[in-house]
């Protein structure tokens, strides 16, 4: 079954620390310590949502795999996850490891608040 953006608001809601975010740009996204971990194109027009993976390597497997394509404007780490053609499985696995890959990556005085829960 395909996924559906609630569905995605919802898996990316469920991280410690995750608030919905919306830059300047109009892009609407989820961060973790300010830091963007999900992203749609639009808030009004999205068809996938764009992750991080743990290197440009996974990346190109996804996209050679057919689960992803490029993720437009982001570093070849990133791919989107087109709505329809990802099932929630696939969905909350992609979801987990982006934010635990941006959630590494955050300074340890960051690390403290989101453990303590007052991030």
């Amino acid at each position: 079954m395909a996924v559906t953006r609630q569905d995605v608001d919802g898996l990316c809601a469920a991280h410690a620390g995750a608030v919905q975010g919306h830059p300047p740009d109009e892009l609407s996204c989820w961060k973790v310590g300010g830091k963007m971990f999900a992203c749609f194109s639009s808030a009004t027009d999205a068809n996938g949502v764009s992750v991080k993976c743990p290197d440009v390597e996974t990346a190109a497997m996804l996209i050679d795999a057919g689960a992803a394509i490029k993720a437009r404007y982001f570093h070849k780490s990133w791919v989107t996850l087109p709505f329809a053609n990802t099932d929630l499985g696939e969905a909350e696995h992609r979801i987990a490891v982006s934010y635990e890959k941006i959630r590494s990556g955050l300074p340890k005085a960051v690390h403290q608040l989101l453990s303590e829960g007052t991030a």
